[in-house]
């Protein structure tokens, strides 16, 4: 793992920490919760932010291993569209998974969170495939 990697998975992480704040905190947050089935003291309030930044770390990190490793991505493009095939996959599986398995959401949220993920994978795997192919002539 070189540098640029580790850059590329920070800036990464940083996108998708505010662009989840964005969507999921602020534009959706009423929504979500209406879609979602609330257990008493299951939710933290206020939730653990080191936590979700790290998470959001490791996703980008995800991205520009792969996208360095076997998928030679470096463009703001193949970024995204990379990003958003590999986003809605891995979150519909996982999603629907844990929908089978727990009463933790309703199919609404399910569906609906399968429309943000890939605009959240777009934007990471944009950024991530950006940074991963700045400095090349």
């Amino acid at each position: 793992m070189n540098t640029k990697v580790l850059l590329a998975a920070l800036a990464g992480g940083v996108a998708a920490f505010l662009l989840g704040w964005l969507v999921y905190g602020i534009l959706l947050a009423d929504t979500m919760k209406s879609l979602s089935v609330l257990v008493e003291g299951a939710e933290k309030n206020p939730p653990e932010l080191w936590a979700i930044a790290v998470s959001n770390i490791l996703w980008a990190l995800f991205y520009a291993m792969v996208f360095t490793r076997w998928a030679g991505i470096s463009t703001l493009k193949a970024g995204a569209m990379a990003g958003l095939w590999m986003s809605a996959l891995i979150a519909l599986s996982f999603d629907l998974g844990l929908f089978a398995m727990y009463n933790m959401w309703t199919m609404g949220g399910v569906v609906l969170g399968r429309f943000c993920r890939p605009v959240m994978g777009v934007v990471v795997g944009g950024v991530v495939g950006w940074v991963l192919g700045t400095g090349k002539g």
